[in-house]
Formats: structure tokens, sequence, C-alpha cells
């Protein structure tokens, strides 16, 4: 037998908020990868397990549906892949339909139309502890016989808690049904419907299901976080205290990464002496990727929160409360979670835009979520803060982390105003409520906020060992030759291909108080915009002469720049023009170039305008 027939491929569905991402992390552990379906930018989770005969098998996390006939793209991709609709796979050998044991009748209605689809099905009836400690009574043996298929109680956040499952799955029966024709569906009339919603009703009532009772606890904290004025003021300090986390918990961490790179930099001029080869390593490869990876502590903290808000619940409720506020300014409530996300990184955020139904308000939403303050911003934001900031506390609070706090709010502010905008020329837009199901409130589980940690911290540094570490290369090169004349005073980069190009584009940076060598940096920070942090590092060490060679970044530009340089440098991120990989997932959401260009103009035209009044203002 072949490694492809050998290979069985199982596919998790179910609908939002199950536990079907926990699920999978328990069968696969750290053994998975994310990635993109083909053709579309909906993200694909696979992971890899073995079976106790040594058999390989493929799990596959689809994203969260209510049912088979799709309302958004994400929907859509999860139906295609279980009827074999996508191009280059075939349908999937065993479907694991995760349903939630306290809301049973949600998670079976799925299950009857996957099941109906022609399918190998095995339920995992899912958090059953909860459901058993709500007092929800399910005879999961006529379940079982009810529906004709395998019912598997799982808890999938306990250890241990999904043997029985994968007890089910590495069974080597699956391996028999290979062969099945591909899955037949179509869309349901309204009759189908009607009939599917009797026989649910009948099946719960066999299997003896009633709906749990409201936890009275749950209805105090949705009484408060769902109030029009005690939710948004509860969102409010959540937000700003994870502005004040960013940087208190983060520094000392922080300190300790800058040392030890800076030290490592020493050591190898030191040991190697001088020439191409040490100053590539210590002023290139070194400082370049030194300077971004010392932000790698705001980072997670920023990721860690964003965790939380998904495993515990409160994401759907945020969505809901700014329901209103987002339609007022021309977004969907549907638009909360893709601009949240986009605080991370806009390209996921972009992508969550998918969710979305209406085009105008998925478009509205991919146009503004740039705007929200991506990780990227934080290594740029971290250096100008830290080096013209005072590190001290303004009564209860860190005066760097309200600085902070208030360039996320000026991304914020500026995104609701150009939504606004763009419903003045949109045209009238009737206002549609955001209708969704919220979930359960939970305690985040650990073992899927480090997952999910680990998960995004190899993307980070991924990014440093790859497009960083080669632009810094390519910037290295070019800052260092061709070598200066003979009888040249100033720095050597200044005579190199780099420093004749800042020398040409200050002409167009100066009025907005950008030296050449932030006008270098610009550059390669059209690539991944916490590049520029990597490149004045490299630029300031290759310009840099007699005891400065010594010093670090920070109190460099603290010297070298002006308050009003620096300011101008802080409203020019706030808007600044995009990455190219985010433009290109514009560009592939949309499928034109039109709205990527409109994207990277008005950005820029924002980001130059901001720059220019806030350098005039505080000179």
């Amino acid at each position: 037998m072949d490694a492809a027939v050998k290979t069985l491929r199982v596919a998790l569905v179910g609908v939002p908020n199950c536990g079907k991402t926990a699920l999978f992390n328990r069968l696969t552990g750290s053994r998975q990868k994310v990635a993109n379906y083909a053709g579309v930018t909906v993200e694909r989770r696979e992971g890899e397990r073995t079976a106790a005969d040594g058999r390989a098998i493929r799990v596959l996390d689809l994203p969260g549906t209510y049912s088979l006939s799709p309302t958004t793209l994400d929907e859509a991709i999860t139906r295609d892949v279980l009827l074999g609709r996508v191009a280059g796979e075939s349908a999937p050998d065993l479907v694991v339909c995760v349903v939630d044991a306290v809301h049973l009748p949600i998670g079976l209605r799925l299950a009857l139309e996957v099941k109906r689809a022609g399918v190998p099905i095995v339920i995992a009836l899912n958090r059953m502890d909860v459901a058993r400690r709500r007092g929800v009574r399910i005879d999961l043996e006529r379940l079982s016989s009810e529906l004709g298929l395998t019912v598997v109680p799982t808890v999938a956040v306990a250890r241990g808690g999904a043997d029985a499952l994968i007890a089910v799955i590495d069974a080597p029966r699956w391996m028999d049904l290979r062969a099945v024709a591909t899955p037949q569906w179509q869309a349901p009339s309204a009759a189908d419907a009607e009939q599917t919603q009797a026989d649910l009703r009948a099946l719960l009532a066999n299997v003896g299901y009633e709906a749990p009772a409201d936890s009275a606890w749950g209805r105090r904290v949705d009484a408060l976080l769902l109030h029009p004025l005690g939710g948004f003021v509860v969102f409010a300090v959540v937000m700003f205290l994870i502005f004040q986390a960013v940087f208190s918990w983060a520094t000392p961490i922080m300190d300790g990464i800058d040392g030890s790179m800076a030290h490592l930099g020493a050591w190898v001029k030191t040991t190697l002496g001088d020439g191409p080869l040490p100053s590539l390593l210590a002023d290139g490869v070194i400082a370049g990727a030194g300077a971004v990876l010392v932000f790698l502590p705001q980072i997670v903290i920023l990721f860690f929160f964003i965790l939380v808000f998904e495993d515990s619940g409160y994401l759907p409720r945020a969505a809901y409360l700014l329901d209103r506020l987002m339609g007022w300014v021309g977004l969907s409530g549907r638009a909360f979670i893709p601009l949240l996300s986009s605080h991370a990184c806009a390209i996921p955020g972009i992508m969550a835009t998918r969710t979305i139904p209406a085009w105008r308000d998925r478009l509205t939403t991919i146009m503004v979520a740039p705007l929200m303050t991506c990780s990227a911003r934080l290594p740029v934001y971290g250096l100008i803060i830290a080096a013209f900031i005072p590190a001290r506390d303004v009564g209860w609070f860190n005066l760097q982390g309200l600085i902070l706090f208030g360039l996320y709010a000026a991304g914020i502010l500026s995104a609701f105003l150009v939504a606004f905008v763009l419903k003045q020329f949109g045209g009238a837009r009737r206002y549609s409520p955001l209708m969704l199901e919220l979930p359960d409130f939970q305690w985040p589980h650990a073992g899927n906020l480090l997952l999910g940690l680990w998960e995004r911290v190899k993307i980070f540094v991924n990014r440093v060992g790859g497009i960083i570490l080669a632009l810094m290369i390519v910037l290295w090169f070019l800052a260092t030759y061709p070598a200066p004349p003979d009888g040249a005073t100033g720095p050597a980069i200044q005579y190199s291909f780099a420093g004749r190009l800042g020398a040409l584009l200050e002409y167009v940076f100066a009025p907005i108080g950008f030296n050449w060598q932030i006008s270098i940096a610009l550059v390669p920070g059209l690539a991944a915009r916490e590049v520029a942090v990597a490149s004045l590092g490299t630029v300031y060490a290759l310009s840099a002469t007699g005891d400065d060679l010594s010093t670090q970044l920070e109190p460099v530009i603290a010297h070298g720049w002006s308050l009003a340089t620096a300011g101008s440098l802080l409203a020019w991120y706030v808007f600044a023009p995009q990455c190219l990989s985010t433009l290109a997932v514009v560009k592939r959401e949309t499928n034109s170039w039109r709205y990527p260009l409109i994207m990277a103009g008005y950005l820029f035209a924002l980001a130059y305008l901001a720059s220019f009044i806030t350098y005039r203002v505080l000179s």
C-alpha cells in the first residue's frame, strides 16, 4: 500500500464556538500548519497525527458554519471541501461533526445536513463537562441509534478528553470507506428546511434533551457588558489596560533582548576584526534582526489578550455592543472582529471580512482595516516612545502606555472617519442590525493560549529570519558600497547607493521633518513595516563614527532627532501606506487592482498631511 493510500483525511466541521478548534489542537498538538485555500484568502488549518498502527492521518479544521447553505465565503469553502468541490482535493474520508452538548439543537441541525450529503460522519459531542454541570441530560445510546451514527462524548479542553474520539478515528475500518462515491447535496427547499426542523424536534425529544437554564452569573455579566453605557466603559477600560500592559510587562524582557543583541554585535566585531564579513554580521544581520526581535514581547502580550477575548466569549459581545456605533459610521457590526484582528496584522483582518455577507460593508471594512494599529507598527512606536517619552507614572498609569493608547485610539478614530466619508459618497445605506449567537462565557484554556501564542511567535520569527533578514542584507550592501572616495570626510554610507537614494528622497520628505536616514528606512518598510526599525539600526550603525559605533539606536535618535521629527514619524505611521503583501491581499479579496491603488493613494496622502501638520505644530 503506497503512502497516499495510508493517509486518512479527516475534516472537523461545526458551528462557531462549539470547541472545534480546541479539539483540533488536542488531536494534532504542535504538528499543524496554517495556509490558504487555492485561489482564495480563506485560511485553512491542517495538522497531522499517527494512528497506533502507524497510519498517517491528516486533520483539517474547517471554518465554522451553521449550515451547508452558505451566506459567506468561508461557509462556502466549508461546504465545497465536504462535498469534494475544491480543485485538486477529493472529499474527506471521514467527517467529525463537533456538536456543543449544551446547545445541542444548533449543532445537530448541521449534523443532519452533513449526514444527508452522504459523507462518512462521526458525532463528537463536545463540552460534556459543562453540560453535566448545567444539568443537561442526553441519552447517548439513543442519540446514536436515532442518527445511525457513532456518537462520542468529548471534553476538548481536558487532558484525555478526546481519547474516545481518537480511538474511533484511528480505527482501520475507515480505510474501507475510501471508495465511497462523491457526496451529493442540493440546496434545501422550504419544505426540506421544515422537515429538517421537524426531524430535529423529534430527535431532541427522544434523547431527553432540555435546554439548560441561563446561568445567573452569566446574566449579570451580560447585563453589564451589553449595557449601552456600562458596556462601553468596560470595553474602554479593558482596551486601555491592554496598552498599559504592552509597555509595563514587556520592558524587562525587552531590555534583556536589547542588551544581548548589543553584546553579540560587539563580540562579533571584536572576534572577527575589521572587514566586510564582520560588518555584514554585526551591522546588517544582528543590528537589523535584533532591532525587530526586541519588540517580540510586546507583540506576544497583544496577541495574548486577543486570544483570551476569543476563547472567553467576549469578542461576540463586543461586536454586538459596537454594532449601532459602527452602523452609524458606515460599518457593519460584523466588522468588529476583522478590525480587531487587524491590530495584530492587517492581512488576517482583511481576510476575516469574508464573514460579512454584504459586499459594500465588506469593501468598506477592507478599505479601513489598515488604519488599525497592527503589531508591525509596535517596533516603530516602541522605539520613538522609549526615546522621547520619559518612563514615569502619571497617577496609576504609565506615561508611555498612555501615549501608545493615544496612537491606537487615533488609528481607530481615523478608520471611523474614513468609513463615514465612504458612507457619504456611497449613498444611503439601510442599517441592518447584527444577528449572532452569544456563546457561553468560559475560562480560556491555557493549552490553547500557549499553542496560539507559539504559532504567532513562529510567524513573527520566520518573518525576521526570512524577508526581514534578506532585506537587511540587501540594505547593508546598498549602504556599504561603493566605498567612499579618497579624502572623504563624512560617514561612508553617504557615498553609497543607499546614501544617494536617501539624499534624493530627503527632498520629498524634508517638509515633514524626515532626514536622509529615515527616508532610506521607509523604502524597505514597504515590504514589511517593522523593517523600518531594523533599517534604521543598520543605517545608523553604518553612519556612526568613533564612539558612536558602540551606542544603541534609542539614544542615537534621542540625541539626533528633534521632538518635531519624532512626532512627525509617529503621525506618519498612524496612516502609513501599507506593506506590499497587504495590498496584494486586497487585490485578491476584491479581484481588482483599483481598490489597493486607491488604498495606497489615500493612506499616503493622509500620512503626509498628518506628518506635515504635526511637524509644523511641534516645530
